[in-house]
C-alpha cells in the first residue's frame, strides 16, 4: 500500500486545471495581465477618490483586477494542494505571493483613502452603485478600525511573512513529515496522514488502530515544539493587529470580520460543550459494547457502528447516489454536479504532497474545484456532497452576484456544505428500510456529519478559546501548555467514559483551521442552521428549497443573522442550536434501537 507520487496516480481521477490556465504560459501572461491593471489603477485613482463617480469607476476596474487576482491565485493555489513535494508548485506559489503582496500594497489606497473620506462621499457613491453597494457600506462598517493610510500601506506590504504561518505549518505537516511503516504481529503497515485519517482511525482491528494511533502520535510529537512556535506567532500576530486596531480583545477583531456578535460565539461553544456531551457519551458507549472493547479510548472514537457493512462504492458509482441526493436543489443545480464528474473538477486521487481533508474553491469567472482523497467507502459519498456544497453556494451565488459580494461571513460558510450532507441522509433513508441499512445511514450522519461538525471541530474551538484568552491576558503559550489545555478539553466532555490515552493532546497539530482565525466553532453553527433548515425540507418541500436558493444566491449582500432569517431560521436565540441537539440525540437514540432489533434478530436466526 504505497503513497503514489503524483506523476504514478490516474490522471483521469485529478482534476483539470486547463478550465483556468491551458498552459503555464497562459498563466504567465495573466500574471503579466494582472500586474498592468495594478499599476492603471493606482496611477489612474490614487489621491483621485473624491467623487461619487471615480470611487465607483475605481470599484468597477479594482473588480476586474480581483477576478485575474483569483484565477492565478488559485491556479497556484491548487497545484501546490496536490503536491507539495513538487518544487515547481512552490516556487510558482512564492513567486506569485511576492507580486501579490507588491501589488496589494500598491492599491491599500483603495481602502484607506475611502476609509478617511467623509461620509456623505461615501453615501453618494453607495446611492449610484447598487454593484458597488455592498463593499462600500463594509467600508464604512471598518472605519472606526482603520489605520492610516501609511501604516495600513506597510501591513499590506508585510501581508506576504504575516500571512507564511499557514503555508509553513501545511510544508512541515505534508512535505517534511515522513512516517515509517508500524509492525503488528509481523504485519507491515504503511502510515501517513492520509492514511491515518482515512483509513487506520477507522480500522476495525484494535491492535492495528490503537498501534498505528500511537506511531502517529509519536511523529507529531517530534514536531510539536516547532508547531507551537508557529502558533504562538499566529496568535501573536493576531493580538498585535487586533490591539492596533483599537480592539478590545482578539475574540472582537477576529469576530468583528464576521460580523457576529460574542454571544453567539460563546454560546455555540458553552451549549455544545453541556448539552450534546452526554448523547455522545451514550453513543461512544455504543461503539464499545458493538466492538466489545476493553475499554474506550480516543483512538476508538472514529469505529463504524457497523464496519461490516460500510458499503464500498467507486467514484464511478458515486455518481448516482450524488446527484439523486442533489436533485431537490434544481435542474441547474444538478446540471453542475454532473459536469463536476464529467469536466474534472474533482480530484479524487491520493499521491504524496497531496493536502489532507477536503477542500472546495471557486474561483470567480471559472467554476469550482474540490479536492478529496477517495478510499472506495460509502461515507465519501458525504465528503463529496459537503464540498459540492460550497461549489453550489458559489456557482448560485456568482451568477447573482459580483466578485465583490460572492463570499458570506465566515460564520455561514458551512451550513451550504453541512446541508448537502443532511441531503445525502434524507435521500438514503427514502431508499432502503432495511433496519441494518438505516443504523449504517443514521451512524454516519453522528460518527461523519455531527462528529466532524459539533465534536471535532468544536472541540478544537473549545480549545482555541482557552488559547486567545490567555494571550489577550498578555500570556504566552508553548507545547506543554497547548497539550495541557486540549486534554482537558477532550477529558471535560468526554468524561469517564472514554479514556484520553497518550497523544490524544496533540491532535491540535493535525488541524489547519487555528491559521484561520475562530474558524473552527462555525462548521456547528453551519450545521445548526443546516439541520434546521433540512427539517423544513422535509415537511414543507418545495417553498423551503426555494427559500435556500435565495440564501445561496445572496452570497455576502447579507448578515449571518439575516441569511438564516431568509431560511426561517433565528440564530439570535438559543433555541435552533437546542433542538439540533436534541436531533442528534434523537438519532442515536434511534441507532441503540436497531442496534438492539438487528441484535435480536441475531440471536434468534
Amino acid at each position: 500500500m504505497k503513497i503514489k507520487l503524483r506523476s504514478e496516480v490516474n490522471q483521469k481521477l485529478t482534476w483539470d486545471l486547463g478550465s483556468i490556465f491551458k498552459t503555464e504560459a497562459d498563466y504567465l501572461q495573466a500574471i503579466e495581465r494582472l500586474k498592468q491593471v495594478g499599476n492603471e489603477i493606482e496611477k489612474k485613482y490614487q489621491n483621485n477618490l473624491n467623487s461619487a463617480q471615480n470611487i465607483n469607476n475605481c470599484l468597477d476596474e479594482y473588480k476586474n483586477y480581483l477576478q485575474l487576482l483569483t484565477v492565478t491565485s488559485t491556479y497556484a493555489s491548487l497545484n501546490l494542494s496536490s503536491d507539495q513535494t513538487n518544487p515547481d508548485n512552490t516556487s510558482r506559489m512564492m513567486n506569485l505571493m511576492n507580486i501579490i503582496t507588491t501589488l496589494e500594497s500598491k492599491l491599500s489606497f483603495i481602502n484607506s483613502e475611502l476609509i478617511e473620506l467623509d461620509e456623505m462621499v461615501i453615501n453618494a457613491a453607495i446611492t449610484s452603485s447598487e454593484a458597488n453597494k455592498c463593499y462600500l457600506q463594509n467600508v464604512l462598517y471598518r472605519k472606526k478600525h482603520a489605520l492610516s493610510s501609511d501604516v495600513e500601506k506597510v501591513l499590506t506590504s508585510l501581508s506576504q511573512p504575516l500571512n507564511a504561518f499557514y503555508q509553513i505549518y501545511n510544508q512541515s505537516k505534508l512535505a517534511d513529515m515522513n512516517f515509517s511503516n508500524f509492525i503488528v504481529q509481523e504485519n507491515e503497515y504503511p502510515l501517513s496522514f492520509v492514511l491515518f485519517e482515512n483509513k487506520w482511525e477507522y480500522e476495525t482491528d484494535t491492535q492495528v488502530r490503537r498501534t498505528a494511533f500511537r506511531k502517529f502520535s509519536e511523529k507529531l510529537s517530534e514536531y510539536q515544539h516547532t508547531f507551537a512556535a508557529l502558533y504562538q506567532a499566529q496568535v501573536q500576530k493576531e493580538k498585535v493587529t487586533a490591539t492596533l486596531r483599537g480592539f478590545d480583545s482578539v475574540f472582537d477583531y477576529l469576530l468583528f470580520n464576521q460580523k457576529v456578535e460574542k454571544d453567539l460565539y460563546n454560546r455555540q461553544i458553552d451549549i455544545i460543550m453541556d448539552k450534546l456531551a452526554p448523547h455522545m457519551r451514550k453513543y461512544a458507549e455504543l461503539l464499545k459494547r458493538v466492538h466489545k472493547l476493553d475499554e474506550m479510548t480516543f483512538a476508538d472514537l472514529k469505529l463504524s457502528v457497523d464496519p461490516n457493512f460500510e458499503p464500498s462504492i467507486t467514484v464511478e458509482e458515486s455518481k448516482t447516489y450524488v446527484e439523486n441526493a442533489l436533485s431537490v436543489m434544481g435542474d441547474d443545480y444538478l446540471a453542475m454536479v454532473k459536469r463536476a464528474y464529467d469536466e474534472r473538477w474533482i480530484d479524487f486521487v491520493a499521491n504524496k504532497g497531496k493536502s489532507t481533508g477536503a477542500f472546495c474553491s471557486s474561483p470567480y469567472g471559472v467554476h469550482p474545484y474540490i479536492l478529496i482523497s477517495w478510499n472506495e467507502q460509502m461515507r465519501e459519498a458525504f465528503v463529496l456532497a459537503h464540498e459540492l456544497g460550497h461549489a453550489g453556494h458559489f456557482y448560485l451565488a456568482q451568477q447573482k452576484q459580483n466578485i465583490l459580494n460572492t463570499r458570506p461571513s465566515q460564520y455561514f460558510i458551512e451550513a451550504p456544505s453541512t446541508m448537502n450532507e443532511m441531503l445525502m441522509a434524507n435521500y438514503l433513508i427514502k431508499t432502503n428500510n432495511d433496519p441494518r441499512f438505516m443504523r449504517w445511514v443514521y451512524a454516519t450522519m453522528i460518527s461523519r456529519t455531527y462528529y466532524h461538525n459539533f465534536v471535532t471541530h468544536l472541540l478544537e474551538a473549545a480549545y482555541q478559546r482557552e488559547v486567545y484568552r490567555i494571550i489577550d491576558q498578555g500570556g504566552s503559550i508553548h507545547a506543554h501548555k497547548l497539550n495541557q489545555i486540549k486534554r482537558e478539553v477532550l477529558e471535560k466532555f468526554w468524561g469517564e467514559t472514554v479514556i484520553i490515552n497518550e497523544g490524544a493532546e496533540l491532535t491540535w497539530m493535525r488541524q489547519p483551521h487555528y491559521y484561520m482565525g475562530l474558524y473552527p466553532y462555525t462548521y456547528s453553527a453551519g450545521l445548526t442552521i443546516s439541520t434546521q433548515v433540512s427539517k423544513r425540507i422535509v415537511n414543507e418541500g418545495q417553498q423551503a428549497i426555494l427559500d435556500w436558493r435565495q440564501v445561496l444566491e445572496a452570497g455576502g449582500t447579507k448578515t449571518p443573522v439575516e441569511l438564516a432569517q431568509m431560511a426561517g431560521v433565528d440564530i439570535t436565540t438559543e433555541k435552533p442550536l437546542l433542538d439540533t441537539i436534541e436531533h442528534i440525540g434523537n438519532i442515536i437514540t434511534e441507532i441503540i434501537k436497531l442496534t438492539n432489533i438487528i441484535d435480536a434478530e441475531n440471536d434468534n436466526a
